[in-house]
């Protein structure tokens, strides 16, 4: 990889850590079951149970040397030292959407568990560079490929 350096929460770095674990035992030795039980089945040149075996054996490896990368090169999200003075990483924040007229509560989390459907979104993502440094009251535009976007920062929070 770049040697970028990926900000992960204290879970997010649990959670990779115990994926980690998981690819390097128990999917790897599944996999090997599998291609054991595919070779077993004779030619391998006409195999998809072979062939599909060794396209998950890769995706495996790969999986876990994207994981390894990140583990090289994190930076941890220490929620202990956090104020609520300004929007940091590793924190809540409430933002009013004037175009829909809600409140939308985001967790500002690393690149690398970012997941939007669960209200985590990255500091690499408009709407978290955006809010970055920014203080409670303050209005801020979100420029997106779907536009420009105005919210208020209604709160700011430190997760339990």
């Amino acid at each position: 990889m770049d040697g970028k350096v990926t900000h992960l929460t204290k879970k997010g770095l649990q959670d990779l850590q115990e994926r980690l674990e998981y690819l390097k035992g128990v999917k790897t030795q599944e996999i090997i079951k599998r291609i054991e039980v595919a070779r077993g089945f004779g030619d391998l040149s006409e195999n998809s149970e072979y062939d599909e075996a060794k396209r998950e054996q890769q995706e495996n490896e790969a999986e876990k040397f994207k994981i390894e990368q990140i583990l090289k090169n994190y930076v941890l999200i220490d929620s202990d030292n956090l104020t609520t003075d300004v929007v940091r990483l590793g924190q809540c924040v409430v933002l009013y959407d004037y175009d829909f007229d809600e409140e939308i509560e985001y967790y500002l989390v690393g690149s690398s568990e970012a997941n939007p459907l669960e209200g985590k979104i990255s500091n690499e993502s408009p709407v978290g560079a955006a809010i970055l440094g920014k203080k409670k009251g303050e209005d801020v535009v979100v420029e997106s490929p779907g536009g420009s976007f105005k919210y208020n920062i209604r709160d700011i929070s430190i997760p339990q």
